[in-house]
């Protein structure tokens, strides 16, 4: 049902037992199964433990007990010969994931996303450590003896052990101290990618170096050789790096590479044992290397080795002899996702002959014949995709083409931006940081769009960043850009602050000089007699005056009241001549 998951989860959840030479495997539904490996089969089954998938299983070195780990938060402790299930406690607030039995047996680390120790015999937390950000894959011892041997060893004061977590590429080292004051990491490997198995030599003597062989999720192999005393700051990268590629001689120039699965150390501690290939059939080669060269590449002719058969079936169809040139343009590869047309023989005969009036078809319709999806290749918004800017977007980086990187850097649209950058290889990240910084310089217009790009780049590749280790260097010039862009902006804001006052009085002053003088002479103005003789003067002149105009306006009604019955006369073929006419208007 969950195919690789499970079958990683088996390498690392199975461990072989001497006395017994039994291989304990851990289910997706919370059962163990105990499988024989001399006798080839099934032994038992341990249920009634968990209720939901096994994370991982250990094996005591002493006793029968087994130890195991479940995505239901809980540890339980497992005695084999009974198949009963001998003590049961919560490991964790979410899923445990990880756990590894200490040298002396006494101990138990388990880890969810914190790390904890537990004393076997009490179950109780002996120290907490601050894990990692995401669920921790592996957890194993690295010393067996206290590197200061001036005190008594009480089993595991003293001693340093490994972690790995899913999508961190820092593999973190933990010392565990007499008192409960430090919980941090005390040193750090860092790997190219997610670490997917990881072996190591136990360092028993003083001056003995920790030697660490990691396979990481891209397919490459890096061991690192240091001695554990003590606090390191910076994070350790690896003494030599190991890939395996094609020869690449028969046809195909381009080597490819060859994912390596897993790596152990011999028992001499000097050669490898490199599991590579493909997971239904592994190469399994013993490797011994030269430990000055910090790069090594392996050439496998892995084609040759891999020869898996399948049956063919019984068709009627038969399959067409095609020359090794031709290339032959299939669906369901991407950009070719259209249905696939079948014409007829006679249809096709017709198109090769084109008649002399007819145009030549376009190069749309040649794609479509083609069965390439034309609306992969031309958007309605003339915009391409988040996975071609992604492509664009590193093309334009690596041949330094200003009209591709202007295409792209020039959207706005947030969520376009965030899916680029986060579709982008890890690799063009630092180039992008350059052009932008670039851009930032050339154009303070441009500064508000790269903003935009800048804070996508950080959130979501903050996590690699962290990890390069002249990242300051790197940002240098970005980081006194912002601060002089920075310095200015409280002048600036005063500045502004000042122009808006006194642009706002001169608007005010032009608008109140543009307003009309108003006319301040008094329409009506009323004054008290002094007598009344006086009082009724004014009243008769007044009333005289209102009698003139009255008469006036009549006179000026009637007028054009007479013009209009004269012009309606007109009108109407009327005329003063003819009274019968004027009589029946009457």
């Amino acid at each position: 049902q969950d195919g690789p998951q499970r079958k990683k989860r088996k390498s690392e959840a199975a461990e072989v037992d001497k006395q017994l030479d039994v291989l304990a495997i851990g289910t997706a539904v919370g059962s163990i199964l105990l499988y024989s490996t001399v006798k080839g089969e099934l032994q038992t089954k341990l249920d009634g433990g968990h209720d939901n998938r096994i994370n991982c299983v250990r094996w005591h070195q002493d006793n029968c007990c087994l130890y195991s780990c479940s995505e239901d938060k809980h540890i339980v402790e497992w005695n084999a010969q009974t198949c009963k299930v001998k003590c049961k406690w919560k490991g964790d607030n979410s899923s445990v994931s990880s756990l590894c039995i200490s040298p002396d047996g006494k101990m138990l680390l388990s880890a969810g996303r914190t790390i904890k120790l537990w004393d076997l015999e009490t179950k109780e937390v002996y120290r907490h450590f601050t894990g990692h950000a995401t669920s921790v894959s592996s957890l194993m011892f690295t010393t067996v003896k206290p590197m200061i041997e001036n005190k008594p060893f009480d089993g595991i004061t003293g001693l340093y052990f490994l972690s790995g977590a899913i999508h961190d590429r820092l593999l973190s080292v933990w010392y565990i101290r007499s008192d409960r004051k430090e919980k941090n990491a005390v040193m750090s490997f860092t790997v190219t990618d997610e670490p997917t198995f990881i072996d190591l030599t136990v360092s028993e003597v003083k001056e003995e170096p920790v030697k660490l062989a990691v396979v990481c999720r891209d397919g490459q192999l890096h061991l690192f050789e240091h001695i554990l005393n003590g606090y390191c700051k910076k994070p350790l990268t690896s003494n030599c790096t190991i890939q395996i590629a094609t020869p690449g001689n028969d046809g195909d120039s381009t080597p490819k590479p060859v994912p390596i699965l897993a790596a152990a150390f011999c028992t001499d501690k000097q050669s490898l044992l490199l599991v590579y290939g493909n997971t239904l059939q592994p190469i399994i080669e013993r490797v011994s290397l030269n430990a000055t060269e910090s790069h090594i590449c392996l050439i496998r002719d892995v084609q040759k080795v891999l020869a898996l058969k399948t049956d063919v079936a019984v068709t009627k169809v038969k399959t067409p002899v095609v020359n090794s040139d031709t290339k032959v343009l299939v669906p369901g590869i991407p950009g070719h996702s259209a249905a696939v047309k079948t014409p007829s023989l006679g249809k096709e005969k017709n198109k090769s002959k084109r008649k002399p009036g007819e145009t030549e078809d376009s190069i749309e319709e040649r794609l479509g014949a083609l069965d390439i999806d034309v609306s992969k290749v031309k958007t309605p918004g003339g915009l391409p995709q988040t996975d071609s800017f992604a492509v664009l977007l590193v093309q334009g980086l690596e041949s330094n083409d200003s009209d591709i990187l202007n295409k792209v850097l020039t959207t706005r649209k947030e969520a376009l931006i965030k899916n680029t950058v986060a579709r982008m290889p890890i690799h063009a990240v630092i180039p992008l940081l350059h052009e932008l910084t670039k851009r930032l310089q050339g154009n303070p217009y441009s500064a508000s769009q790269m903003v935009r790009w800048l804070k996508s780049v950080f959130t979501v590749h903050a996590s690699y960043l962290s990890t390069l280790p002249d990242l300051i260097p790197q940002l240098g010039m970005l980081y006194q850009l912002m601060e002089s862009r920075v310095k200015t902006l409280q002048k600036l804001s005063r500045l502004h602050g000042r122009l808006f006052l006194l642009v706002t009085q001169v608007a005010a002053s032009e608008t109140v000089q543009d307003v009309t003088e108003v006319n301040q002479t008094a329409k009506l103005v009323y004054e008290d007699e002094s007598s009344e003789e006086e009082g009724s003067d004014d009243e008769m002149i007044a009333d005289k005056d209102s009698d003139e105009n009255w008469d006036e306006d009549e006179e000026k009604e009637e007028q054009p009241d007479e013009q209009d019955m004269t012009v309606e006369k007109e009108i109407n073929g009327d005329s003063d001549l003819e009274p019968e006419n004027e009589s029946e208007e009457e």
